[in-house]
């Protein structure tokens, strides 16, 4: 017997608080990610192509610690990661700690694309950068003045404000996308969960995720690998995703995760007080958004 394939997306916008007063703002920005994402799978395009359309929407959002906006390290300067991954393929492509790169997602894409490596880092990633026609941006375009404020004031975010996206296309093909600046304060060089597949990104052929939070606790949990196991046993995604907080919650951490199975189920959850989520499908087209 044959089961229906509903292609859908979902996306995040980190795991953590929302700055008061700019909770529209946040879910709306979800929502423009999620619309772009299905007009990809619309067009009859590829999972990985719709989590790439997505997360450069939330890359270009202050709202969010992703390209503009992103959190500061103690020197004041911007470091970003970003991962996407083929769930058909399990081809993975990441960048990790680069400057001054505006959309982080698009040069993970040319990684996963080029295949040589899976993951680069620093000047070794800006190298790759400039082969491919990649151009930096001037530092100050990233840094906004809420992530100044935020330096100054020693509020050490652990990973909200990262974004992300999964999604299922029409031939059941699953991938996953995400983009951050980190945490704020960290020391320069420090690389988190996001680009790490099996830890902040993950999808293979039952299902993709894309994890928010508490970095070194994802790591250690290897949270996006552990919510696809689940998906592959049947259960329910939003059961999956719940059972991945717990997991996250057993080791001292806090976050959450989206997830989309290859029937094209979504799950989300949280142990945060918000994290703003949009998701769309085929069948359900118009964009619903919540924290």
């Amino acid at each position: 017997m044959t089961t229906s394939i509903v292609p859908a997306i979902i996306v995040h916008g980190g795991a953590g608080g929302v700055v008061v007063g700019h909770e529209a703002n946040a879910l709306a920005a979800c929502a423009r990610a999620a619309a772009a994402g299905l007009d990809v799978l619309q067009a009859g395009g590829p999972a990985l192509d719709a989590v790439q359309a997505a997360v450069r929407v939330l890359e270009d959002e202050p709202e969010f610690n992703a390209g503009v906006g992103s959190a500061l390290t103690r020197d004041g300067t911007v470091e970003l990661d970003a991962a996407i991954m083929d769930g058909a393929t399990r081809r993975a492509g990441a960048v990790a700690a680069v400057p001054n790169l505006r959309q982080p997602i698009d040069l993970a894409r040319l990684v996963l694309d080029d295949g040589e490596h899976i993951l680069l880092c620093g000047d070794g990633a800006w190298a790759f950068a400039r082969e491919r026609g990649i151009a930096p941006v001037a530092p100050e375009a990233l840094v906004t003045e809420r992530a100044r404020q935020r330096l100054r004031d020693r509020h050490k975010e652990r990973g909200g404000g990262t974004v992300g996206a999964c999604a299922v296309d029409a031939a059941g093909r699953c991938a996953a996308a995400t983009s951050t600046g980190g945490m704020t304060g960290k020391r320069p060089g420090r690389i988190g969960d996001t680009p790490l597949p099996g830890c902040g990104t993950y999808a293979d052929e039952a299902g993709a995720c894309s994890a928010t939070g508490s970095g070194e606790y994802i790591i250690r949990a290897t949270l996006g690998r552990f919510v696809v196991d689940r998906l592959r046993g049947d259960l329910p995604a939003h059961d999956a995703a719940v059972s991945a907080v717990w997991e996250l919650a057993s080791i001292g951490g806090d976050g959450g995760v989206i997830c989309v199975d290859r029937r094209g189920r979504i799950g989300h959850a949280r142990n945060t007080p918000a994290m703003p989520v949009a998701w769309a499908t085929l069948a359900e087209p118009k964009p619903k958004a919540e924290l």
